[in-house]
């Protein structure tokens, strides 16, 4: 298969011992409506999307795929496409997904699980491209759009990951995803119908309340000492608490993660508390606040409204969130 960026139209390369040109062929695509094969047409391709502020033009499906972030893992499951990737790079943590999407997860070779103490990924340029990938999902350090460009091959971004995310993120967004991965896949049909069931999910765990909202605030605490961090109205964080009935303490921030004090925390004073961690003990990420100086002023210390989950429950978009709100929405239905 035959894929560009719109940033570079000429010969494609790629690495063995150096760069050397060749041509990205397709070997038997499985696409709806579609024939098997190289030479097949695929109807809605060539395809031109925008990602991060960027045109990436697919002049067929996708077939080998390179994961470097877990955030479209979900996306992948449940367009049934998780079999074109050929590789994945980074952490997934098993409590994230269902026994049938781990099964697939698993069956993924792993080129490494390496990532500095920020989380960040740590793989060479040349281990992602002795794969032959012809898409990769996610960036990370030293592999960004710009880097694969020069070899030919095009990146996906999450949405929320990129350097300018949306200003007004929503739960649409996730039905939005399934659209768009349907098409960059070949498989429109599966992504309307993986849309309008992750629309009428949200839609029944959405709450229907209409008391005074109780106030929350979602935080990323440093286990062991360090930075706590909240999520303001630009993170997915912030309309899955509205979806939940509640009211973000941090609408007020335009920005999606930020460093907050201990005296700004205790002057917002919020009635709930969503923890969000990447790994480890639960217990450890919500001592972290129950244990701070002044911490039993807090109301929802006071009144053990806490609830702790896996990053990935709020950020970034995905069918994870939804998951994520249902947790939410069953810890503080009122």
């Amino acid at each position: 298969m035959d894929i560009r960026t719109t940033r570079r139209r000429g010969a494609v390369a790629a690495a063995s011992a150096g760069l050397l040109a060749l041509t990205l062929t397709a070997c038997g695509a499985d696409t709806e409506g579609s024939a098997s094969g190289a030479s097949a047409e695929v109807d809605g391709f060539p395809l031109t999307i925008t990602n991060c502020g960027e045109e990436v033009t697919f002049d067929a499906p996708p077939q080998r795929v390179v994961m470097l972030k877990s955030g479209a893992a979900t996306y992948l499951h449940e367009l049934d496409v998780l079999d074109r990737v050929v590789a994945r790079a980074g952490t997934y943590p098993r409590d994230y997904y269902d026994a049938e999407t781990w099964e697939a997860i698993e069956a993924v070779p792993v080129l490494t699980d390496e990532v500095d103490s920020a989380g960040h990924l740590q793989i060479s340029q040349e281990v992602v491209l002795s794969q032959r990938p012809d898409l990769v999902l996610g960036a990370s350090d030293n592999l960004t759009r710009e880097t694969l460009a020069a070899s030919g091959i095009p990146l996906l971004e999450e949405p929320a990951l990129c350097p300018e995310p949306a200003a007004d993120p929503s739960l649409d967004d996730i039905a939005e995803q399934l659209r768009t991965y349907g098409r960059v896949f070949g498989v429109p049909e599966r992504g309307e119908a993986a849309a309008a069931d992750a629309t009428a999910r949200v839609e029944a765990a959405t709450g229907t309340g209409t008391g005074q909202p109780r106030t929350a605030a979602v935080l990323y605490p440093t286990v062991g000492g360090g930075t706590t961090y909240a999520y303001g109205t630009r993170s997915m964080a912030h309309p899955q608490l509205e979806a939940a009935g509640l009211r973000n303490v941090f609408a007020d921030v335009d920005e999606r993660v930020f460093e907050i004090s201990r005296e700004e925390l205790l002057g917002r004073d919020p009635d709930v508390l969503v923890l969000l961690h990447s790994d480890g003990d639960p217990a450890a990420v919500e001592e972290v606040i129950t244990s701070m100086r002044g911490a039993e002023a807090l109301t929802a210390v006071r009144n053990g409204d806490i609830v702790v989950q896996l990053l990935n429950f709020s950020e970034p978009a995905s069918p994870l969130v939804i998951d994520g709100l249902d947790r939410i929405s069953e810890a503080f239905a009122r």
